[in-house]
């Protein structure tokens, strides 16, 4: 049965949240360079609407990021299709995403079809996801913790997704890169940041690219309940 059978009828959505929208959303993601497919028919899918604020539901479908509260945002369409997209490539099958937000994030690589996890700093925003993860019939493991410590008991990941900014790579992330791996991450101060992959080969060598510029919310430690 395809994802969209499996979606309940609550997801569907009409007006600005109708198919049709998302599928000119998709059309524009497509025209903007997203080329793969499966990325594609997966934002197409999974109702962005109901990941954020039912004040906002109606511009879940442009590709903007949108507030989620807490001083969070859930993502461009464009970027998390980007960000998707890369990890992809080598083909992952258990992927750690550092940074929960409003879940969409996760409920696109749940939709994939890959083992997700998910840690989350913010108590509120964990509880949330939670709920709408569960709602929609995704199965997502989520911690609440400090992002930047990753998930180390459930290591190693074949694909790790920063969705939150810091100075520099994280150390305790990258160690938590199985072999083969991808990690995909914004890097950089609050005014300049650009997108980082990192990719660790067979014995372990690591090396990096970036591809551009970005603006995210930033990487903090700690936890708020």
């Amino acid at each position: 049965m395809s994802l969209r059978m499996r979606l309940k009828s609550e997801a569907i959505g009409s007006g600005m949240t109708s198919q049709r929208v998302r599928d000119r959303l998709v059309e524009r993601l497509r025209a903007n360079g997203i080329a793969d497919e499966r990325v594609l028919e997966a934002i197409r899918t999974v109702p962005r609407h109901l990941f954020v604020d039912e004040a906002l539901a109606t511009r879940a479908y442009e590709d903007t990021a949108l507030p989620i509260g807490h001083g969070q945002t859930i993502s461009q369409p464009w970027v998390v299709a980007r960000m998707t997209e890369i990890l992809l490539r080598n083909n992952p099958s258990k992927v750690l995403e550092v940074g929960t937000g409003s879940g969409y994030q996760a409920a696109i690589l749940a939709a994939l079809g890959l083992e997700v996890h998910t840690v989350e700093r913010i108590g509120d925003l964990l509880r949330s996801a939670r709920k709408r993860l569960r709602q929609l019939g995704f199965n997502v493991r989520s911690k609440h913790d400090d992002g930047r410590i990753g998930w180390p008991e459930n290591a190693a990941f074949d694909a790790i997704i920063v969705t939150a900014a810091a100075p520099a790579l994280v150390d305790e992330l990258t160690g938590q890169l199985a072999p083969g791996g991808t990690l995909i991450a914004p890097v950089g101060s609050a005014s300049a940041q650009s997108l980082l992959v990192l990719e660790k080969d067979e014995h372990g060598a690591l090396t990096q690219k970036m591809l551009g510029p970005v603006v995210f919310v930033p990487l903090l430690s700690g936890m708020i309940d």
